[in-house]
């Protein structure tokens, strides 16, 4: 018994192969690779990882706070907001990422300047920038797909849990914080960390609109070194680091929610 749990610790023959062959190729690509640029860049790098980072961050809180009532209305009606949910996720999803960025940031980013109202607020001086463009594509992109999660995740419930806390004497407000979204909540985690994998693989787009993210930090390095796989195979790595982030936090809220 000792020595089965003693050799559990070890991963599997195949992963240590792996690993070994992923250490050699990195070594191979430190040393015979120019990285003498690399010193120069750390600041801008740090930004433009800064930047990347919120970006995901907010848009994936504003989005899933956003899908919530998208996939509830979808499940529970009435029909004209059930159809106008479905309406949105269906057209958002079934267009391109980057022409719907190109379509909030040059329409209406051209347009709210002719508008004197708008020029005059409050909110012209963050308006006139690019980011605020980005984040609502993505906040909006974001919503479409896991609503359609969350849509099934609310459908998915037991109705004898629902209909159990109702005759418990539960509010519909109390059914719904207490018991159905939790468990709509507990049954869309394992796709949730796919769709916010998938929301960082989607940020370079904004690099298009002049947000300079990682993606683009590393785009102006390329021009200004002249060299192309040595920035390439760096915003690999950071993205891989990034991916291997999330996949082990995600793990560990699956591990750490009850089975049943």
């Amino acid at each position: 018994m000792e020595h089965e749990v003693k050799s559990s610790y070890w991963p599997a023959p195949h992963r240590i192969v792996m690993a070994l062959i992923a250490a050699a190729l990195i070594t191979y690509i430190a040393i015979s690779m120019r990285w003498e640029w690399l010193p120069g860049y750390t600041e801008q790098i740090a930004q433009g990882l800064w930047r990347t980072l919120w970006l995901l961050a907010l848009s994936v809180l504003f989005g899933f706070l956003l899908a919530i009532p998208l996939g509830l209305v979808q499940v529970t009606g009435p029909r004209p907001l059930s159809a106008l949910a479905l309406g949105f996720c269906t057209l958002i999803r079934g267009t391109p990422l980057l022409l719907q960025l190109w379509l909030l940031y040059f329409g209406l980013g051209s347009i709210f300047p002719t508008i004197p109202e708008i020029r005059d607020s409050f909110l012209w001086p963050y308006l006139r920038q690019a980011w605020p463009y980005a984040l609502l594509t993505l906040t909006l992109s974001f919503a479409a797909y896991e609503g359609e999660v969350m849509r099934g995740a609310f459908a998915g419930v037991p109705k004898g849990e629902l209909e159990a806390a109702r005759a418990y004497g539960m509010s519909p407000w109390q059914v719904l914080r207490r018991i159905w979204l939790p468990r709509a909540i507990h049954r869309a985690l394992p796709t949730l960390g796919g769709e916010v994998i998938l929301q960082l693989k989607a940020t370079p787009l904004v690099a298009t609109i002049t947000v300079i993210d990682i993606y683009g930090v590393v785009s102006r390095i390329r021009q200004d070194t002249f060299l192309t796989y040595e920035p390439l195979l760096l915003l690999a790595l950071i993205y891989m680091i990034l991916a291997g982030i999330l996949t082990l936090i995600f793990k560990h809220f699956e591990n750490r929610l009850p089975v049943r």
